[in-house]
């Protein structure tokens, strides 16, 4: 059987091969064929060598990546995976190979669709290494935990005691997260389970999350893929069994206050035997367009490697030296053994099994298939230690903070035959310390508490649902006001009447936002914070964490139904921000949150299409549709919904999907936006399942 490359009529790739390394040669094939720029992008960041074409913006990440000593990790997980799973393996390795193929010629004007960022910074497309895709899984989840956090509560604790961890732990501005519910077949009009959701990631272009169709002789899958690695990992159905995740939320990776030293020989480290050790320690030159390059000096304790600082410390003179300890640095398994067995999954049972061997990033797996059979679990590898090291950064050269074990994943049922998880302390609540407010998942479930029965073309509404629920902490504090000027007391009034919905169209939500916006930064104002506003000199891809007008507006409703808080006189203040707000609206046009709340996706090389304007948004940072702006600081909203889906087990071809952009990578090409309308509108695209439907490439690699 040659191998066969097909297209719907929104570009999405439907491949068909004999096996499943045809199958991965093609999908490599056709990835690169499609976004050549992102992967070389990827590729090059997981390496820490992006700034070299670049620039210096990407210097930091560059000096992070090789630090956190990604490529060597994913070169041992490789190397042990090639030892443990050679099936795998050599399936990865098939994957390249199809990179590879497509990638010749994508830097080139006169290649069919080349990606025109390579001429403009100088770049030709370079050569994947077996080892490349498992860089590109960990240089993308590297930070997805959040481990960063235990920073700002080091620093927060410091400044403002033990209770500081509860009231700033909520969802903090680099932290990634997701809805998902699961509908078993007794509340659907089918009789058969409903899959539905959105991974809320940064929203980049080209996107995240690639559609595709893998059909061989052993499996026929559609779901969104991650471009540079093979198979479908977080969403797919095969027909009988689908699946999706969230994130967990779970803590998994530990920050360790080192005590090194400079000897003739090299670098120690202090251990928790009370012995210095030997670090290992080598140079890298990391090269910048424009500028000289940077030589960065790698260590690594019996902990891990030293992210920030060193023997002299931060760049600022603090005594400090911190060492990354995670999971597969510590194992060798970036969890590639699940990746064929969820392709070949034909029940709820085979998800199961599959997902046991994942490793991270930690999540939370639901699925259903044809025969009634649901899941409800947590997948993914978190180390037992002492409690202190899951809040913040502890010291390595005491005993009593070794990694002993590794948890049993929680489980749960369904509840009424639903199942919801958005990042709120459920299933996985004994593995986490900072988790998302309830209001999305209790929203969700509000939803379809409803009414009982449910199909796959009912869940765009919830998809798209705008109540901010949150909302209700900085209304309260209004409705308790009194002895307001004129123009405030009306726009208290009116906030009091809203309906709480964040909508694009919104004059009320503008004004919401407004008002939320100045508190936060009359909070961040407060003498009580003032030793927070300038963190230590952390790497700077660290900083996202650390900042205070993000904390402080994330956490704005604990802080605002906090018993005490500081000594802050949270009425005068909210009074003050109040006030300032109704003055600057006096005498100017009406506003809505669109015209504020727009979308800000990122892309490497920044292009002239950005000059036509982002598009207005719906949606905030704790309603189902969760675009996430920062309030205190910005409107625009850089995290959003990174795609949306809908798995119906009754009739895969009832199944939708959409994604920010489109299929297509290149800019100009016509699947490279074409998606962008309907995301916004919240409107699902058809997953086509005939091959009868779908136009084929006359150009398809005939490969056995």
């Amino acid at each position: 059987m040659t191998t066969e490359i097909y297209r719907d009529a929104w570009g999405v790739p439907h491949l068909r091969a004999c096996d499943p390394f045809a199958l991965a040669r093609a999908q490599g094939l056709v990835t690169a064929r499609d976004r050549a720029w992102q992967l070389e992008v990827e590729r090059h960041r997981a390496q820490g060598t992006s700034a070299s074409f670049l620039g210096p913006g990407a210097l930091a990440w560059d000096v992070f990546a090789r630090r956190a000593r990604l490529e060597d990790t994913a070169r041992r997980c490789h190397a042990a995976l090639a030892e443990r799973d050679p099936e795998t393996a050599a399936w990865v390795g098939a994957y390249v190979d199809g990179v590879n193929e497509g990638l010749a010629g994508a830097g080139e004007g006169s290649f069919p669709g080349a990606a025109p960022e390579f001429a403009r910074v100088g770049l030709a497309p370079g050569r994947w290494e077996p080892w490349t895709p498992l860089a590109v899984w960990l240089s993308t989840h590297i930070l997805f935990a959040g481990f960063p956090a235990k920073l700002w509560r080091e620093e927060a604790v410091r400044h403002l005691g033990p209770e500081a961890v509860g009231l700033f732990a909520t969802d903090g501005p680099g932290t990634a997260g997701s809805n998902g519910w699961l509908i078993a077949g007794e509340r659907t009009v089918t009789g058969h389970a409903l899959l539905a959701g959105d991974p809320h990631r940064f929203v980049e272009d080209p996107g995240v999350y690639q559609q595709i169709r893998l059909a061989c002789d052993e499996f026929d899958v559609v779901g969104l893929a991650v471009p540079g690695v093979p198979g479908i990992a977080h969403f797919g159905h095969t027909g009988t069994v689908a699946w999706a995740i969230t994130n967990a939320m779970a803590d998994y990776q530990d920050l360790y206050r080192e005590r090194l030293r400079r000897t003739g020989a090299g670098v120690e480290a202090l251990g928790p035997d009370g012995l210095w050790h030997r670090a290992a320690r080598h140079t890298e030159p990391v090269h910048v367009a424009g500028e000289d390059t940077v030589e960065v000096e790698v260590l690594e304790t019996g902990r891990g490697p030293v992210i920030a600082g060193g023997p002299e410390g931060l760049d600022d003179g603090t005594p400090l030296a911190v060492s990354l300890r995670y999971p597969p640095r510590v194992t060798g398994d970036l969890g590639f053994g699940a990746l064929l067995p969820l392709l070949r999954a034909r029940r709820v049972a085979d998800v199961d099994r599959a997902v046991d061997a994942w490793a991270e990033p930690v999540n939370v797996v639901q699925a259903a298939d044809t025969e009634g059979g649901v899941l409800h679990r947590v997948a993914g590898r978190v180390p037992v230690r002492a409690a202190a090291d899951r809040l913040r950064v502890v010291p390595a050269w005491e005993p009593g903070h070794e990694w002993t074990g590794w948890h049993t994943a929680p489980r749960a049922g369904l509840t009424d035959g639903v199942a919801v998880m958005a990042n709120q302390r459920g299933v996985a609540a004994p593995l986490g310390v900072e988790f998302a407010p309830p209001h999305r998942a209790d929203r969700i479930r509000a939803l379809l508490d409803e009414r009982r029965t449910w199909s796959a073309a009912d869940m765009p509404a919830i998809h798209t649902d705008t109540h901010l629920a949150s909302a209700a902490a900085l209304l309260d504090r209004l409705a308790a006001l009194d002895g307001l000027t004129g123009p405030a007391a009306a726009l208290r009034e009116r906030l009091l009447r809203w309906d709480r919905r964040m909508d694009a169209d919104s004059e009320d939500a503008a004004a919401y936002a407004q008002v939320r916006g100045a508190v936060v930064r009359h909070l961040a104002a407060h003498p009580a914070f003032a030793a927070l506003t300038t963190p230590p000199a952390y790497p700077e891809v660290l900083l996202p964490w650390l900042a205070l007008v993000p904390r402080i507006g994330y956490a704005l409703e604990h802080l605002l139904r906090a018993e005490e808080l500081y000594g802050v006189d949270r009425p005068a203040l909210v009074r003050a921000a109040l006030e300032e707000t109704a003055h600057a609206r006096a005498g100017r046009p009406p506003a809505r949150w669109g015209d504020t709340h727009r979308l800000a996706a990122w892309r490497a090389l920044p292009g002239p299409e950005e000059r036509t304007g982002a598009p207005a948004l719906s949606g905030d940072h704790d309603c189902v549709l969760c675009t996430s702006a920062v309030p205190g600081l910005t409107d625009l909203a850089a995290r959003g919904p990174a795609a949306r889906y809908v798995w119906d087990l009754a009739r895969r071809e009832d199944s939708r999907w959409v994604v920010p952009h489109g299929a297509h990578g290149t800019p100009g090409h016509p699947h490279h936006h074409d998606q962008l309308p309907l995301w916004l509108q919240g409107e699902l695209v058809p997953v086509v399942t005939d091959w009868a439907h779908l136009e084929k490439e006359s150009d398809a690699p005939a490969r056995r």
